[in-house]
């Protein structure tokens, strides 16, 4: 599989907490206000058409900016209640019990949850947002591995938007809403200001983040590449785009839907 993987620093063990937390809540902003995802509620609604209580586990969590946004839409779509359980290889807590306290039927898992191996307690329409490019190959086909063998569905979903007009357009608009948005983050941090605007770690880290990101995202094609790997019987995938409006112009989500067959 031809794919750049270099490396995220909000990946790296050593980078300090300071600046992945100062990264993560600028994109957790940004995903809560924009409803990015939108154009994939309809597509979650089928794949969960039946179940009732509709309950959604998601995985590789971060800063959780747009499960709001997807609790509330697909909660109209299907016209019941839905309930989301968060969760990470290294969950946030402090994002989670903020999203929990503004966000009735939204529960979090505090300890670690590993998307290739998911407690079989955690039952639900799995859901990665914004995170699969993290993973190489492997890992990324272990992932779905497990979802297939322990039956049930999954759902990936990724900002598709590659090229260099992409990327150009990352490098101007992340330093700018950094600039405009940071003062108003909460909770408010003086280390947040400081890393911003008198030492610019965080803004040249999510630059660089999101260059990577841009790089790193699986195709449509390449989802299909890794699905052709996995061993399922009685299960099946749906691997395309959606288009979402993005200020002036449009874009994609790319998504990898996969389900057991009843």
């Amino acid at each position: 599989m031809k794919r750049r993987h270099l490396f995220e620093f909000e990946d790296l063990t050593w980078f300090p907490d300071v600046f992945r937390r100062g990264t993560t809540d600028f994109l957790s902003f940004v995903f809560s206000k924009t409803n990015r995802y939108a154009p994939v509620v309809p597509l979650i609604a089928e794949a969960v058409d039946g179940e009732d209580p509709v309950r959604i586990l998601d995985l590789c969590s971060g800063g959780s900016g747009g499960i709001a946004n997807l609790q509330r839409d697909l909660s109209a779509l299907l016209d019941r209640k839905v309930t989301v359980t968060l969760s990470d290889k290294y969950p946030n807590l402090e994002a989670f019990e903020k999203i929990k306290q503004s966000c009735e039927g939204v529960e979090y898992e505090s300890g670690p949850v590993d998307a290739t191996d998911v407690p079989g307690r955690l039952d639900g329409f799995r859901t990665i947002f914004t995170a699969f490019h993290h993973f190489k190959p492997d890992t990324a086909t272990a992932i779905l591995q497990d979802a297939v063998d322990k039956k049930v569905p999954i759902g990936v979903f990724e900002l598709g938007n590659k090229g260099p007009k992409a990327i150009a357009k990352l490098v101007v608009t992340v330093p700018i809403g950094l600039l405009l948005v940071t003062p108003f983050l909460k909770p408010f941090r003086a280390s947040r200001i400081l890393f911003t605007y008198l030492l610019p770690v965080i803004p040249l880290a999510t630059i660089w983040d999101g260059v990577v990101s841009i790089l790193r995202v699986y195709t449509p094609d390449q989802l299909r590449e890794l699905t052709a790997g996995i061993e399922a019987v009685d299960y099946e995938w749906k691997i395309g785009t959606a288009v979402h409006a993005e200020g002036v112009g449009k874009g994609e989500v790319v998504y990898l839907i996969g389900t057991p067959v009843k």
